[in-house]
């Protein structure tokens, strides 16, 4: 029987390609237009509600808690699934380089802790939850994240990558069209997980030296003055500059959960990930940069 989704946030990064990718998977889906339309209405006979939701952040604190529990009482009420996308946030500043499903939250900086008080409000619910943790994500089109917002914007004109913290720290990121790929075979296999079932999702992991020679381009590091000088009259500065340990802390996902349900996830090389994410051309048949094996 064809299974349904909701799809919050279908205009965004993460609900986009997860409309897609639940598709192809044989899925039917629904997209959530906030102006027109009602959530309990909207959500009526799915199978599962994709939560891609995300206010700006100066918007978290007042926003994030009320709407996530908004949609986990039109789930309950439906026997719906949410899928919801983990981030590395609720690890914090302390976080140890190798991340793995069960190392301990210990965020204490606003953004990660509301990320974590999330993550517990889900897991207390008993609403059927599935949270696929991943890095910064890596779109095939310009949406306004890091990696086109910050990174490669100019990259273009100058030849070089913005880099943003210490180019030699190994850094989580998340292919958009492969991880959604791997979030919808474990959609299609939601009987058989628990009711709380929480992965993390490896990606790909580069320091900023090994992002720009797969990109083919220079380095150069990301001037941080403008931020903190805006900070007084810009309120998202704020928010930038406390994430901002991301960039200067080593980690890498650890993925062994999800390969145990998904012995052969899908993996697009990293070259040609690249390729599709940025503006000017490189060459996908160069030999492709490699982090260090992992443990």
């Amino acid at each position: 029987m064809t299974q349904t989704a909701l799809i919050l946030g279908a205009t965004g990064r993460f609900g986009r390609h997860m409309d897609i990718a639940l598709r192809d998977a044989g899925w039917q889906t629904r997209t959530f237009d906030r102006k027109i339309d009602n959530l309990q209405q909207a959500a009526r006979g799915v199978d599962a509600i994709v939560y891609g939701w995300n206010p700006i952040y100066t918007e978290w604190q007042k926003q994030c808690l009320g709407q996530l529990q908004q949609v986990i009482d039109v789930a309950k009420s439906g026997d719906a699934t949410i899928f919801f996308p983990g981030n590395i946030y609720p690890y914090g500043q302390n976080m140890p380089e190798i991340l793995r499903e069960d190392t301990p939250h210990t965020a204490t900086n606003p953004l990660g802790q509301l990320r974590r008080d999330m993550e517990t409000l889900l897991q207390s619910s008993g609403v059927k939850t599935i949270l696929l943790r991943a890095g910064d994500f890596i779109d095939t089109t310009a949406s306004g994240n890091w990696f086109d917002m910050m990174i490669t914007k100019n990259t273009a004109k100058t030849g070089k990558i913005s880099y943003p913290g210490n180019p030699d720290v190994p850094h989580a990121w998340a292919y958009l069209p492969d991880y959604t790929a791997n979030f919808s075979r474990l959609a299609n296999m939601r009987a058989e997980l628990p009711r709380y079932c929480s992965l993390n999702y490896a990606g790909i992991t580069l320091s900023g030296n090994e992002l720009a020679a797969a990109l083919g381009v220079g380095l150069s590091k990301m001037n941080w003055l403008p931020i903190r000088l805006a900070r007084p009259f810009w309120p998202l500065a704020k928010h930038l500059l406390e994430l901002r340990f991301q960039w200067n802390t080593a980690h890498r996902l650890m993925d062994g959960g999800l390969r145990q349900l998904i012995p052969d996830p899908v993996e697009t090389p990293r070259k040609l990930a690249l390729a599709s994410a940025v503006s000017f051309q490189i060459n996908p048949h160069q030999p492709v940069i490699r982090t260090p094996a992992t443990i």
